[in-house]
């Protein structure tokens, strides 16, 4: 049998995706029901408790395949957007509403259950949440669940940033926060996967993954805005031929820092560049 990456592989051992038949070894191949995310944030966490380690999060408006769901509320699926497997809350998940039309543009909106942005919010949907628009009253934009959103802090799905590293600068200062891919916290791939998938680009979740699938070497003389850093567990974006910005657990936040003060702190703590991508956008 092929071996596969078990982050984005539908198997286990006792039960599989029943595309993996013949490819996989498992007790068991199901077909999979499509989910969506209905909370704003929903963890997917290794194995089904809340203690697990998180290896990511999935956002509202995102598809997932899920494949088991257990007494314990816990259901085990692979992420539509990039492929990543594990456990997630059932009670974060919804049977598929309207098809997404809008994405969240900023960092944090807030979703108000009327026409007012003086009622209390029902809840915070962080930069790549998806909703479906019924339409716009005046400042605000209601969603299919009749949700009232700022329209200015949304953009159609197919609208593209223009630079994924404006992108992540708007992050800056947010909570460094392992497996975390929202405003309240996220790490470094997660970075870079938000602010390149803002830009239309398909970006893989980890940054091993990251290194193999995106861009060409090119060498650390040649510097540009835009080039993705990687070490043996991080990357990082060049914003200058001097700076970067990163989400990295020495400041606990996404910040700006010095090219040459990052490169021989990270190697003292950590390892050396592995190597530097550049993106043909």
């Amino acid at each position: 049998m092929t071996s596969y990456d078990p982050r984005i592989t539908p198997a286990r051992p006792d039960l599989a995706a029943n595309h993996l038949a013949g490819k996989v070894e498992a007790a068991r191949f199901v077909d999979g029901q499509v989910r969506e995310i209905a909370d704003a944030i929903a963890p997917l966490r290794r194995s089904p408790a809340p203690d697990a380690p998180l290896d990511t999060e999935a956002l509202k408006g995102e598809r997932v395949t899920i494949y088991e769901s257990n007494e314990e509320g816990w259901s085990w699926g692979q992420l539509a957007s990039d492929g990543y497997v594990g456990w997630l809350p059932t009670a974060a998940l919804r049977d598929p509403g309207p098809p997404s039309t809008h994405r969240v543009a900023v960092p944090r909106t807030l979703v108000f259950p009327g026409p007012s942005i003086r009622l209390p919010p029902l809840e915070g949907l962080s930069l790549g949440c998806r909703i479906a628009v019924t339409r716009i009253d005046g400042p605000l934009a209601v969603t299919d669940a009749n949700g009232f959103v700022p329209a200015n802090h949304l953009r159609p799905l197919d609208t593209r940033e223009p630079d994924f590293v404006a992108v992540a600068e708007r992050f800056i200062g947010v909570p460094y926060l392992w497996g975390g891919k929202s405003s309240l916290g996220l790490d470094c791939s997660a970075l870079v996967q938000l602010a390149l998938t803002a830009c239309g680009i398909a970006c893989p979740r980890d940054s091993d993954m990251q290194e193999r699938a995106l861009g060409a070497a090119v060498a650390m003389s040649d510097l540009q805005r835009g080039d993705l850093v990687f070490w043996e567990g991080h990357v990082a974006i060049v914003r200058d031929a001097t700076t970067l910005v990163h989400a990295n657990a020495f400041h606990m936040a996404v910040a700006i820092e010095a090219v040459a003060e990052a490169i021989p702190r990270i190697r003292a703590a950590r390892s050396e560049v592995t190597s530097i991508r550049r993106l043909r956008l």
